[in-house]
């Protein structure tokens, strides 16, 4: 079978509190353990994208409109939608499950997560990624 769930894929969430936001697979998980009862995906991902800036807009207001919140998750692989993009997240070997199912470590984590996303926005990598899905 035809391996889909590569470290780095970008997947559509398609069920749940982030259905129709975009994610990135940090880690795939094809056995089941004794938590999951089901093969799973351990994502990080963009809950709220950044909006779009004019130049007429003062600093205060842009720096509030192009923010953005990630978040990290476990899920299963029927809950996903693989699509044809990819993107790199240096930090993805140190983000673990057991680390994510820990409410201190989970906060942690996402703010690194959001260091890292913002300074890809920045730079204009993936802009497919920072976009909201029009659907």
């Amino acid at each position: 079978m035809v391996k889909f769930f590569k470290e780095g894929r970008v997947v559509v969430m398609l069920s749940g509190r982030y259905a129709g936001k975009k994610a990135v697979i940090l880690k795939a998980v094809e056995d089941k353990t004794r938590k999951h009862q089901h093969p799973h995906i351990l994502v990080a991902g963009i809950n709220k994208a950044p909006k779009r800036v004019a130049t007429r807009m003062g600093q205060r207001r842009i720096t509030k409109k192009s923010g953005l919140k990630p978040f990290v998750k476990v899920v299963n692989f029927s809950h996903v939608l693989p699509t044809r993009y990819s993107c790199e997240i240096p930090s993805r070997k140190t983000i673990t499950i057991e680390k994510v199912n820990d409410p201190v470590a989970r906060r942690g984590i996402r703010k690194n997560l959001k260091k890292v996303f913002v300074e890809k926005y920045q730079n204009g990598e993936n802009k497919w990624l920072f976009q909201k899905l029009h659907f």
